[in-house]
């Protein structure tokens, strides 16, 4: 199964490369961004899809190792490249300021979060380990529905910067490959939980 998601990983990326660099995820402004919307949400419903129905892939699933679900979050904190990129006036603030810094909360209390899987017995089934997971999930929702937003209005309320380059590479890679994988990674973690916790709860009684 490692092999086929690994391979799987893959396509997906190299397809989400092709579609942005033939100008597939590009929407005039003003315009709701369908292409990013549905690069975003297909990846998660399949996701979603295949824990429902494969047996194969759910075991995978629940069997993940936790300590890298939660270290690839890590990653996260180049989330500050959103604000950078906003100082430059290549991305509009009301998009680059929430998605930025709820990226770099995330990306910076994952090494906390690491040691407490290893140090802690039991962490992994937690409230507080729940509590990130959701709140790395409502980042990512807060960033993609602020996006969207901000492709709708007007130029002239943005300053006359726009959304324009994350539909283009290398940006289109955040919201058509990483913002979904980051998604996954959570909700691996937030299952994983869930089933840990129901078992902790059947023992204690």
């Amino acid at each position: 199964m490692k092999k086929i998601v690994m391979s799987v990983l893959a396509v997906w990326l190299a397809v989400i490369a092709l579609c942005a660099a033939r100008g597939l995820l590009v929407q005039p402004p003003g315009m709701p961004p369908i292409p990013i919307v549905l690069a975003v949400t297909i990846p998660i419903a399949a996701f979603l899809g295949a824990f429902r129905w494969s047996n194969n892939f759910r075991e995978y699933v629940l069997t993940f190792d936790l300590r890298v679900a939660v270290m690839m979050q890590a990653w996260r904190f180049a989330g500050f490249g959103f604000l950078a990129l906003y100082a430059n006036r290549v991305l509009p603030g009301l998009f680059a300021w929430p998605a930025g810094v709820g990226d770099v909360l995330v990306g910076i209390t994952a090494p906390r979060i690491l040691c407490s899987l290893v140090q802690l017995p039991g962490f992994a089934a937690s409230k507080s380990f729940m509590s990130w997971n959701l709140f790395g999930i409502l980042d990512l929702v807060v960033a993609v529905g602020m996006g969207g937003l901000t492709s709708m209005l007007p130029s002239h309320v943005t300053g006359g910067v726009t959304m324009g380059p994350i539909t283009q590479l290398p940006l289109a890679l955040v919201p058509g490959f990483l913002v979904p994988l980051f998604a996954m990674l959570h909700l691996t973690a937030i299952f994983q939980s869930r089933r840990l916790a129901a078992v902790a709860t059947v023992k204690a009684r």
